[in-house]
């Protein structure tokens, strides 16, 4: 049972393509499903980079703590950028990944922008897919 994957818009820049996804999630294995079942699409396994930060509250041996956490894939700082703006919006019970298919075109820093706006939206336009802190 994998959670429902909500996919947003192609955003191209510069030859380089992007697609953000959110998901609810409760648990870290939640969030290996919903990266398992994006990355069966051969599309999206074959991108460039897979980016992703998740946010979930879970509870373990009677104690309720936070975890949070975040992968690059190979787009070195991007994640942490994403795990950040879901923190200060207080987004919590959720995965966000932007796949990126390079297009041959260095972005430079405004790839980090790229990545950090489609974070953003897909937050403000999923708000059944997260709880706030």
């Amino acid at each position: 049972d994998c959670p429902q994957i909500h996919t947003g818009d192609i955003f191209l820049d510069r030859k380089s393509t992007f697609q953000a996804h959110i998901a609810r999630v409760r648990s870290k294995e939640e969030v290996h499903r919903v990266l398992a079942e994006l990355k069966s699409n051969n599309k999206i396994a074959r991108a460039t980079h897979n980016i992703y930060a998740y946010r979930v509250r879970t509870e373990k041996d009677g104690h309720e703590f936070q975890m949070d956490d975040c992968a690059d894939d190979g787009e070195t700082g991007a994640s942490s950028k994403m795990l950040q703006i879901l923190r200060s919006m207080k987004a919590n019970g959720l995965i966000v990944i932007v796949t990126r298919w390079y297009g041959g075109i260095h972005l430079g820093p405004d790839r980090f922008r790229i990545i950090n706006n489609l974070t953003r939206g897909m937050v403000t336009a999923h708000p059944d897919c997260w709880f706030k802190d």
